[in-house]
């Protein structure tokens, strides 16, 4: 079943069940255009045999990064950026697979190294020690009419690029995801409250979207199943959200989960108990996918194609997916960090790809009791994360993976570069400006 085709909605065409899933690259220049690495990197990619493969996150505004490094289409590009644009998206799309572009706004999630004081739908800080996020400001409400427009524009520059869809993140605990949590989204206005109020910015996003790319563009949306913390967004307000991007014209929904204050998508267990949500059955097959059972829900529920990211690693839980119903696209993320061309291998009838992360930790087997302390099993997660950073800046440097690279020594890398990449964006602006 993994190479079958799939129609969809506007009737554009996925050769395959199986699409590289988002994952942040952090390889942009310091003025947020796509590099060679880019380039290099979704070629890899785009020859590894999945049908589709998604962009980490494209960012629509320069002071709201998810992290250094982010590509950055915050306006009209100039000649160069478009050049760039384009350059990448036939790279990604040179062995025929679809190229989306998933664009972005961190809001809250903003590093304090980017912006220590983010705009968000209110005055509600993140709930993480460590001091990297600092306190942000409610948006006023020709702030979230620019917003929407600015989604709508990177997502039409896109198109006029060469990508050939787009997915507008609204899971994660990104701004559309505070948007919609009403533990982050505080507002009176017709913003906040009921949750068709704090749907409004997401479905206003599509609506602008729809109208500056044509019916015959493909917009997904990347939403949380569940926020899993007690008084956020919860599975039932997530279907309800999926019925309405289903009458909107959304043509593929990816069910995810967490924010960063509840990292369920990096299967990382965060500093608070996970809520528990009604009215979903839980399976063998969750076991080793995250949201599967969300996924299948979800799909019992709308017509339009959902894909099911997190956790797959075998080629009989993703058959078992489509055949029961629980997803029409599988997402395939970590495991393409290391095996990029996984996707083939699995077309080909490989059993399995490789679960890196079960043979890597940030503290040496002697220090491992530190792993019951839960804030140390919240660091030595991020830890890990860092790695699949430094295998994604190995892949764009020069097609293959750093396997051999220690969690620590990657953790160094990743931290040194964006370091790096913020002090040459502030010498490039002031270049700019001056």
């Amino acid at each position: 079943m993994l190479d079958q085709t799939l129609i969809l909605p506007c009737g554009a065409r996925l050769s395959n069940r199986l699409a590289k899933a988002a994952m942040t690259e952090g390889l942009a220049d310091p003025l947020g255009r796509p590099t060679e690495a880019l380039e290099r990197l979704y070629r890899v990619w785009g020859d590894g045999g999945a049908g589709l493969l998604l962009s980490g996150n494209i960012q629509i505004d320069p002071d709201h990064l998810e992290r250094p490094g982010n590509v950055i289409i915050d306006r009209e590009p100039d000649t160069p950026m478009r050049e760039a644009l384009s350059r990448w998206a036939k790279a990604a799309t040179s062995g025929g697979a679809h190229f989306w572009a998933q664009i972005s706004h961190a809001g809250r999630q903003t590093m304090k190294a980017v912006n220590p004081h983010p705009k968000a739908p209110s005055s509600v800080k993140l709930g993480l020690p460590g001091g990297q996020f600092g306190a942000p400001t409610a948006l006023t409400e020709p702030e979230i009419e620019t917003l929407v427009n600015r989604f709508a524009n990177a997502a039409r520059v896109c198109r006029e690029t060469g990508f050939t869809g787009v997915q507008i993140h609204a899971a994660h605990g990104y701004l559309i995801s505070q948007f919609l949590s009403p533990r982050s989204n505080l507002r009176t206005d017709h913003w906040g409250g009921a949750l068709e109020n704090r749907a409004r910015f997401l479905l206003a996003v599509i609506a602008a979207t729809r109208a500056a790319v044509g019916a015959d563009f493909p917009i997904s949306v990347k939403l949380n199943s569940a926020d899993f913390q007690r008084g956020g967004f919860a599975f039932a307000e997530s279907l309800q959200v999926a019925r309405w991007l289903e009458q909107a014209g959304v043509d593929l929904i990816e069910i995810s989960g967490g924010t960063y204050e509840q990292p369920k998508l990096l299967g990382i267990e965060g500093l608070e108990p996970p809520e528990a949500q009604a009215n979903v059955a839980a399976s063998t097959l969750a076991r080793e996918a995250y949201f599967v059972d969300f996924a299948k829900a979800m799909k019992s529920a709308i017509a339009i194609p959902i894909m099911a990211t997190g956790g797959f690693r075998t080629r009989a839980a993703m058959v078992e997916a489509l055949e029961v119903n629980a997803a029409d696209v599988i997402g395939l993320a970590r495991p393409l960090c290391v095996r990029p061309d996984g996707a083939h291998a699995l077309l080909l009838g490989e059993a399995h790809l490789p679960r890196a992360e079960d043979g890597l930790a940030l503290f040496p087997p002697w220090l491992s009791f530190l792993n019951g302390l839960k804030a140390l099993r919240a660091v030595n997660g991020f830890a890990v994360q860092y790695w699949f950073y430094a295998q994604i800046y190995a892949l764009g440097r020069t097609g293959i993976p750093a396997l051999t690279m220690k969690v620590a020594d990657a953790a160094r890398e990743v931290e040194a570069t964006q370091k790096a990449w913020l002090r040459d964006r502030r010498r490039a602006l002031a270049t700019s400006s001056g």
